[in-house]
């Protein structure tokens, strides 16, 4: 059941409403419902977070003529919701939450409800999103499973700090043996996500073109696959933009301090960094001069490997856009 709200200004805020030709509404998600505004328009509605309010929400859209919706990415709950309003051929943008924060900060808005925080999203959508190609739903489940494979990974990671500060044989012998039985599963899950993506066969070019370069083995090129699927069709600044890979200035007046990354798809940056450890020592010639001179520059460890990291998904862009796999004799530098 639809709850709504109105003002006593309803009716002038749907005449601006009838003024514009892109009706943009904004939802803020939450677990159990969903509040939701019209940008232009005083009203407000709130549905359960169901697939009865998800189909409620659908006719609220389609009876108000809206076209273009945004909300926030919640870590999960908004999922259902923009399946839902994409199959039923609405835009839908998912904004960063800092996006919508920044906003607010801008407009002085300090007061904070659900029903604000809709009103806020609908205006940032219509004043500010971009539009952007909606993802690749064969994606959507395979993200998932990665997500799994990370947190796995991020287990095995803490299992074996803690083997350094422990001496009990009863738990050393346990633990090694949750590490083991992790590293089997997240064998079995990169088997599982390779075979796949192999069942399409546009995705299965695409990495194959990813494992031709020296560096990338499948756990890496899956990241790039399904973290990044517009790779291939961005310039390097801006896939390392993307990826938190960029060094962004922070300068004032005569202070100059040291470039830093920032931002970005955090497990996506996770997953080249480790790719570009042994990279930049064993596998890739362009990289291990690449480390090796700025080194010798002066550069910090940690600073020449997430130049390595970059150089590495600059490489992978680059493949992937000219469509020729990666030739040891002509590094893409």
């Amino acid at each position: 059941m639809v709850e709504g709200t109105e003002g006593s200004h309803h009716k002038e805020g749907s005449t601006k409403m009838s003024q514009i030709s892109t009706i943009v509404a904004g939802i803020d998600v939450a677990k159990a419902h969903l509040d939701i505004a019209i940008h232009g328009c005083k009203q407000s509605w709130q549905v359960a977070n169901s697939p009865e309010g998800l189909l409620e929400l659908t006719r609220l859209m389609r009876r108000h003529h809206v076209t273009r919706i945004g909300l926030e990415a919640t870590g999960g709950y908004e999922r259902d919701v923009v399946e839902q309003l994409r199959k039923a051929g609405f835009v839908v943008i998912v904004l960063q939450p800092l996006q919508v924060r920044a906003y607010a900060v801008v407009k002085l808005q300090r007061a904070k409800t659900d029903r604000i925080d809709a009103a806020l999203i609908a205006a940032f959508t219509a004043e500010h999103a971009v539009v952007r190609e909606p993802p690749d739903p064969r994606l959507a489940g395979l993200s998932e499973r990665l997500t799994c494979l990370e947190q796995i990974e991020e287990d095995m990671a803490r299992l074996k700090v803690r083997l350094e500060h422990v001496r009990d044989p009863d738990m050393l012998r346990d633990w090694k043996a949750d590490i083991a039985t992790l590293k089997q599963r997240r064998a079995r899950m990169i088997a599982k996500l390779s075979a796949m993506l192999r069942q399409h066969d546009d995705l299965a070019t695409r990495l194959e073109l990813l494992l031709s370069i020296d560096g990338i083995g499948p756990r890496t090129a899956i990241a790039l696959l399904i973290r990044m699927p517009e790779l291939g069709r961005l310039s390097r600044g801006e896939a390392a933009a993307l990826a938190g890979l960029a060094p962004f200035n922070n300068d004032s007046g005569k202070r100059v301090r040291q470039r830093s990354i920032a931002g970005g798809r955090t497990r996506l940056r996770t997953s080249l960094y480790a790719a570009a450890l042994p990279a930049s020592f064993q596998w890739n010639a362009a990289l291990k001069r690449l480390y090796a001179r700025l080194r010798a520059a002066g550069k910090p460890h940690k600073l020449a490997l997430v130049a390595c990291a970059r150089k590495l998904l600059i490489f992978a862009n680059t493949v992937l856009a000219r469509g020729t796999p990666w030739l040891k004799s002509q590094p893409l530098i």
